[in-house]
């Protein structure tokens, strides 16, 4: 596990000592909010300091950029067969187009981490790929976030989200740290809504 995931998954600890954070290319320490990069062949994400991150900020190289674009479906519907036929058994999933296999990945958060899910051209096509935000994904580097309407305690309609990747792996991060029993928990889906809730804040309605 890399360090980029590793720190979404451990849990403050107020009485211990900060780890410092380094970029994994040149060792230069890092602030806490600094860049990540995807390794598309590895499938891996790296802590990079800003000067690596300008430098991996085309694409064709063997790092690239996870970039900080937050968009907002404002039309987004998903029907509740839509939904079954994407065979995700939780309410969140994300998706992201895999440029190595050529094709989309759909993951979805569990108390064991991110689990992968197969997903058929049809299924994606007919339901999250009809989104407004499915064809403005950068490969590897961005994913296209859904919540199921009845996913969490309030309810609501169905929520689709452009963001970058690293974000979708906050959400394994919590799920993992704050998920308990069966259904989650109170604590895992005040923290679950709290992380959508600050998706949509940053977001920009498309």
């Amino acid at each position: 596990m890399t360090r980029a995931l590793r720190r979404f998954l451990q849990e403050p600890d107020a009485a211990a000592a900060p780890v410092p954070e380094r970029c994994e290319l040149c060792a230069t320490p890092v602030p806490g909010e600094h860049p990540h990069l995807v390794e598309p062949a590895q499938r891996r994400l790296l802590c990079a300091c800003t000067a690596c991150g300008v430098l991996f900020s085309e694409p064709g190289l063997r790092y690239r950029r996870v970039p900080d674009r937050y968009l907002y479906d404002t039309g987004f519907v998903l029907s509740d067969t839509q939904w079954d036929e994407l065979q995700v058994p939780v309410g969140m999933a994300f998706f992201l187009v895999n440029s190595i296999r050529r094709a989309v990945v759909a993951c979805y958060p569990s108390p064991a981490g991110a689990t992968e899910s197969e997903l058929s051209l049809a299924a994606w096509a007919d339901g999250v790929g009809a989104s407004a935000l499915a064809g403005r994904m950068e490969p590897d580097v961005e994913a296209l976030l859904v919540r199921r309407g009845d996913a969490g305690r309030g309810g609501g309609p169905a929520q689709a989200l452009l963001v970058p990747v690293d974000a979708c792996y906050r959400l394994v991060g919590l799920v993992r740290l704050h998920w308990k029993g069966f259904d989650g928990g109170a604590e895992a889906w005040a923290e679950i809504d709290a992380f959508f809730a600050e998706l949509r804040e940053r977001a920009v309605p498309c």
